[in-house]
């Protein structure tokens, strides 16, 4: 057993029943040890599964916590037995709902209150959120903590692409439009210059964050000028079990007619909709794909998403004025071969050739050579940008 003490930072992702989480090494460069996920926490089956990267297998535990206190001082007394020896020098926290904040903030009193006084803006990921930064706080007191906000990315949009059209005295306290999925993009820009070229990242480029939550955002000389999730993460696209864009006279008919409550109403389109409510099965796409053929509702969403992704990239086309790159990424976009060709097959006018080979391999391009528009699968990586922003703050000296 290695015996010397490791300095540690830990990222963390909360939400409403799950933690993710990485664990990197702070060694001339961010060398990750773990990464993981509790998930079930309140449900009285909450299961630990993790992968130790030296090794690469994953594993899996049953853990008794009921609720995310007990789960993040679980993770904590976990973390410091499995990986032998470690001294935990910063925690990096993803916060979905950043408000005006445009980059990384360490954590203080004065942005605890902040977040709590805007928990009615997210409520389904700030107060989970909130609650993990407490619970780490007490446990580790003189530990230097990091808020990464998912809005970030999106302060550069212009302000007519932030606005709603609502009373102003609702848009003085904050109704607006914020996009989210900010760290995701943030580190899929960064992968796609290195990989790509400067040049190329200061062009119109289109990313598809596509996984159980789903967006897009239009970037154009390396700043978002628009994005499909807005005021909450519930907005945009169809996506899992969320909505996306819902008419507001839905909301209207519901409560009055349907009586449901504001609550009940909050969760039926976050957790009660979109491919789960059109296939009437499964929220997940790879389920849906098997079954399509002999499943009408399931063939009807998984042609509603692709449907849905060409509308809006149509969209942002005409945003951006023009496409030079189509960015992958997230669970469906990185995983899903036959998804990228049905939404690329509705793209054709825009010059998009897609190679189906390398589609079929999910190669970094998949293109062909005569396409009009360069078309990348990027694995996104929202717990090393986390990393790399607490390195940042907290002027630790790391390689990229």
């Amino acid at each position: 057993m290695n015996k010397l003490a490791k300095d540690c930072l830990l990222t963390i992702n909360g939400g409403s029943s799950s933690i993710k989480y990485a664990l990197y090494e702070i060694n001339g460069t961010l060398n990750q040890l773990l990464s993981g996920e509790m998930e079930g926490i309140g449900s009285g089956d909450a299961k630990l599964s993790f992968i130790h990267l030296e090794s690469s297998q994953s594993h899996q535990v049953n853990i008794p916590v009921a609720d995310h206190n007990e789960a993040s001082n679980w993770l904590i007394n976990w973390l410091e037995e499995e990986t032998e020896f470690i001294r935990v020098k910063a925690i990096g926290h993803r916060i979905v709902q950043g408000m005006e904040h445009t980059a990384p903030e360490k954590i203080t009193d004065r942005l605890l209150k902040e977040l709590k006084d805007i928990s009615p803006y997210d409520p389904e990921h700030l107060p989970v959120e909130i609650k993990l930064i407490e619970v780490f706080r007490k446990r580790y007191p003189n530990i230097h903590q990091v808020a990464c906000f998912d809005t970030s990315f999106h302060a550069s949009m212009p302000d007519l692409a932030k606005l709603i059209p609502i009373p102003l005295k609702y848009r003085d306290k904050g109704v607006k439009r914020y996009g989210f999925h900010g760290l995701s993009y943030s580190y899929l820009m960064e992968e796609f210059e290195r990989t790509a070229g400067a040049e190329k990242a200061k062009g119109k480029i289109i990313i598809a964050h596509l996984g159980s939550g789903a967006s897009l955002a239009a970037v154009k000389n390396g700043k978002n000028l628009d994005t499909s999730m807005g005021f909450t993460p519930a907005s945009g696209l169809t996506m899992s079990t969320r909505t996306g864009d819902l008419d507001p006279g839905v909301a209207w008919y519901l409560q009055k007619f349907e009586k449901l409550t504001p609550a009940q109403f909050n969760h039926l389109v976050n957790h009660e909709s979109g491919l789960l409510a059109i296939s009437g099965t499964t929220a997940n796409m790879q389920q849906l794909l098997q079954i399509q053929h002999d499943d009408k509702r399931a063939a009807q969403a998984v042609d509603f998403f692709c449907y849905q992704c060409i509308k809006w990239i149509g969209a942002f086309t005409a945003v951006l004025g023009g496409l030079d790159s189509f960015i992958f990424s997230g669970g469906i976009g990185e995983h899903a071969p036959e998804i990228r060709e049905r939404i690329c097959s509705g793209l054709q006018f825009l010059g998009i050739e897609l190679d189906k080979n390398k589609n079929k391999n999910s190669d970094a391009v998949i293109s062909t050579d005569a396409s009009k528009v360069l078309v990348r699968v990027i694995k996104t990586n929202e717990e090393l940008m986390i990393a790399r922003s607490v390195c940042t703050i907290l002027n630790y000296n790391i390689n990229p």
